[in-house]
């Protein structure tokens, strides 16, 4: 069975950091392509960062420079570490999994941003 528990999310001030944690299990994490997303309600799932099973990042315009994604292939965990948040960062963060056709999701895990 595939889970991917995200954890990490809560409230922070603007201008502040997180760091959001997805645990793999069920799946051959280290050849897994790792992603993170995030959806605001009424809104489409947009992409935040996708990291390879080789380490190359990629992030949405929004968030280079402040979001920084990693993985460790011996834990079955992948990162996302948040830092210069704003109040449009707001939203429901998931965690995904991609491997050719196969693609999993997590739960999600809400990010606030607010004074």
């Amino acid at each position: 069975q595939v889970q991917l528990v995200e954890s990490g999310g809560g409230l922070v001030q603007p201008g502040g950091s997180l760091r959001l944690s997805c645990a793999a299990s069920g799946i051959a994490f280290s050849i897994y392509t790792m992603g993170w997303y995030r959806q605001a309600p009424g809104k489409q799932r947009e992409l935040v960062a996708t990291i390879t099973s080789g380490g190359e990042t990629n992030y949405a315009d929004s968030v280079k420079g402040r979001f920084t994604s990693s993985r460790d292939n011996v834990n079955h965990t992948v990162y996302l570490q948040m830092i210069s948040l704003k109040p449009e960062d707001a939203d429901v963060y998931y965690c995904s999994a991609h491997y050719v056709i196969r693609n999993y999701w997590g739960q999600g895990t809400q990010v606030t941003v607010s004074s």
